[in-house]
């Protein structure tokens, strides 16, 4: 096995050489309309009748895309399904979805926004009912699964990192992944998750529930 270190080595430093960097990094926040961090007893009484809806957030913070710097500048996603979100064996999600981009930025970067929202959203974002520009601030806090998201005043989400009174039947896990991928994220409950823009055909409040993501992005 020593022979083949000075062999292998030259052949590893190549290939991490030869890996393209990140366009873009950034914070990842996310919550739906049902649990996410649940035991299967609680996730079988919701699939199919929960978890249709969903807010996805991403604060870009170093970075560009399609050749304008977003740097410091967010998009949300506001998706609304047929089926539950994330449940592999559902029926026909048929989504929709609202888009907001954040207000700070010009013209190119509004364009740049939107398409890094349809890359990281994939399928959800296949149908977008509208782009909207929106004052929008996305904080992560400190602490594990604390975060707050203020998009205009027609989304809001606020989390915060479970504890031991979250842990109601003691078989939980993550039961659903993340609905856009990540480079790591924790589950976290939300204290506030609310929709009540007028361009999916339905609002929601869905406090009080294991059914958030905190964590960070890079493409």
């Amino acid at each position: 096995m020593t022979k083949l270190l000075p062999t292998l080595t030259p052949i590893i430093a190549l290939a991490l050489a030869a890996a393209p960097a990140a366009a873009v990094t950034g914070h990842y926040l996310e919550a739906r309309t049902s649990d996410v961090y649940t035991g299967p007893c609680f996730a079988n009484s919701e699939v199919g009748l929960t978890g249709k809806e969903a807010i996805l957030a991403w604060r870009v913070t170093d970075g560009a895309w399609e050749g304008a710097d977003l740097a410091g500048l967010s998009v949300v996603a506001v998706v609304a399904a047929d089926a539950t979100l994330g449940d592999p064996h559902g029926g026909a999600l048929s989504p929709q979805a609202v888009v907001l981009v954040d207000q700070r930025a010009d013209a190119a970067q509004r364009r740049a926004l939107l398409a890094l929202a349809r890359e990281l959203g994939g399928d959800l974002l296949a149908d977008v009912r509208s782009v909207e520009a929106a004052p929008i601030e996305l904080e992560v806090g400190e602490r594990a699964g604390q975060a707050r998201l203020a998009a205009g005043d027609v989304a809001a989400l606020a989390t915060r990192g479970l504890n031991h009174h979250d842990h109601l039947c003691g078989n939980e896990t993550v039961y659903y992944d993340p609905l856009a991928p990540t480079d790591g994220a924790t589950p976290a409950v939300t204290l506030e998750h609310r929709y009540t823009g007028g361009d999916l055909g339905k609002t929601w409040s869905s406090p009080g529930k294991r059914s958030a993501f905190v964590g960070t992005f890079s493409r």
